[in-house]
C-alpha cells in the first residue's frame, strides 16, 4: 500500500470516528427523539388503527372413497398427495360468490361476497391435507360466527361440488380473547428505532455539512489538503 492510499483510509477513519463523536456528543438528542417517535407510534396505533380479531376453523380433506352406483371403491390411505391437492381446489371453492353469499346469508352479515372475501384467508397447516380458514374482524363474535358459519357451509358446497371426496371439521371455531393486530409493541419498536436512525442521520448530515472551524484538530485537518 502507497503513501496516497494510506493516507486516504487515515481520512476515512478520522471522519468515521468524527461522525460517531457527533452522535454520542448529542446522545441525549437522540434518545430523545427516539423516544418521542415511540410516543407517537404508539398512540396512531392505538388511536387510528382498529384492533382485528382473528377466529379460524380447520378441515380435512377427505378422498379415500368415491362411489360408482352402489359400489363403492376404496383408496389408499397412504395417497395423501392427492388430498393435498385437493386442498387448493376447496380454497378456490370457499372464495366463490356462491359459497360466500352462502355463508353470509347463514351467519346473518350485511357484508358483500367482495368484503368477505377480504376478511378470510386460507391455507394448508404443514402442507399436510389439513387446511385452517382464518377470519379476520374488528368484532370478536363477528369472525367467530363468520368462521363458525363457513365450517357448516363449505362442507356442503365441496360435496356437491367434487364427487367422492369431502371437508370435515377438525376444529370449529371459537371467541377470540384478544385482538391479533395491531402489535402495539412491534410497531413501538419499531417508532423508536425509526427515532434512533433519523436522530442519527440529521446529526451526521449536520456535521458533513459543518466546514467551520471549532478546535485545533479541525486546522490540523485543513492542513493535509492542498
Amino acid at each position: 500500500m502507497n503513501e496516497k492510499e494510506m493516507l486516504k483510509n487515515d481520512e476515512i477513519e478520522i471522519d468515521l470516528g468524527r461522525m460517531f463523536r457527533a452522535v454520542m456528543d448529542r446522545a441525549w438528542l437522540v434518545a430523545v427523539v427516539a423516544v418521542l417517535c415511540a410516543v407517537l407510534t404508539f398512540a396512531g396505533t392505538f388511536f387510528l388503527i382498529t384492533p382485528k380479531y382473528e377466529s379460524s376453523a380447520m378441515f380435512y380433506v377427505n378422498n379415500s372413497k368415491f362411489s360408482l352406483g352402489d359400489a363403492s371403491v376404496s383408496i389408499s390411505s397412504g395417497d395423501l398427495t392427492t388430498s393435498r391437492n385437493l386442498v387448493d381446489s376447496y380454497i378456490v371453492i370457499l372464495n366463490t360468490r356462491e359459497t360466500l353469499v352462502d355463508v353470509i346469508d347463514y351467519a346473518g352479515v350485511s357484508y358483500s361476497y367482495k368484503e368477505l372475501q377480504q376478511m378470510i384467508t386460507a391455507s394448508a397447516v404443514n402442507e399436510t391435507e389439513i387446511f385452517r380458514v382464518v377470519v379476520k374482524s374488528p368484532d370478536p363474535q363477528e369472525a367467530e360466527k363468520i368462521a363458525n358459519a363457513i365450517a357448516y357451509v363449505l362442507p356442503k358446497r365441496i360435496g356437491s361440488i367434487i364427487e367422492g371426496t369431502s371437508a370435515k371439521v377438525v376444529d370449529a371455531a371459537v371467541l377470540p380473547t384478544q385482538s391479533s393486530s395491531p402489535n402495539y409493541t412491534k410497531n413501538t419498536m419499531i417508532g423508536f428505532v425509526v427515532g434512533l436512525a433519523l436522530a442519527a442521520v440529521v446529526i451526521i448530515l449536520r456535521e458533513l455539512l459543518d466546514i467551520s472551524i471549532h478546535k485545533e484538530e479541525d486546522i490540523a485537518q485543513c492542513g493535509r489538503y492542498p
